[in-house]
């Protein structure tokens, strides 16, 4: 920089940005219907009525939220899979990925488990939700057709019992009932193995 040029004004960040990672901070605490707006603005260092400049309500700045932090977690489940990977080793990547997405977005994991069902989701959120889950669905019934997985409960309820695992250890361990170790994680990975692969074909 010569003597006469102005120096540069570091960028200033983006508002919505901001907005967003405020929201997501604080529904993770308290979930949606415990947070007012002004909190919001006041941790995103903004004025309330900048937040409504960008969504229209509470309940539309929950679902552009919703649906980032789903795409999110669907770019870090799904992204450079090895599907050609025997079942064991894809199910030890998914459930890596798991515990990955959980640890290093742990405001993103909680608020994502808040939303399960909420009213205030609109079809779009919804929508999203399916896309996500869509291609476990496929895998799960696919392995199911080969003979790997058992046949005798739906990929549905097969999902949906891996992932309340997932979500219940890591439960007990935010509350203080447990304190998971490295060789728990292993041991519930391969229960959870066992369960999918049960003794009915």
């Amino acid at each position: 920089m010569n003597e006469h040029s102005s120096p540069q004004k570091a960028p200033r960040p983006c508002k919505r940005e901001a907005i967003l990672r405020a929201a997501l901070h604080v529904f993770a605490e308290r979930g949606v219907n415990g947070v007012a707006v002004p909190e919001i603005s006041a941790l995103a260092g903004v004025g309330t009525g900048t937040i409504y400049r960008y969504f229209d309500s509470k309940e539309a700045l929950v679902n552009e939220l919703f649906r980032e932090e789903k795409q999110a977690l669907g770019r870090r489940l799904f992204t450079d899979v090895d599907r050609n990977a025997d079942p064991y080793a894809l199910f030890c990547d998914f459930w890596e990925r798991q515990l990955t997405f959980i640890r290093e977005a742990p405001d993103a994991y909680r608020f994502l488990e808040l939303q399960d069902h909420q009213p205030y989701l609109d079809e779009a959120s919804r929508e999203q939700e399916r896309r996500i889950l869509a291609p476990i669905t496929k895998t799960v019934r696919l392995l199911q057709e080969k003979g790997v997985y058992r046949s005798d409960i739906r990929s549905e309820v097969l999902m949906a019992m891996v992932w309340g695992v997932v979500v219940n250890l890591f439960k007990s361990d935010r509350t203080g009932h447990l304190s998971l170790s490295e060789s728990d994680l292993l041991a519930a990975r391969d229960a959870c193995w066992a369960l999918l692969c049960g003794p009915a074909r």
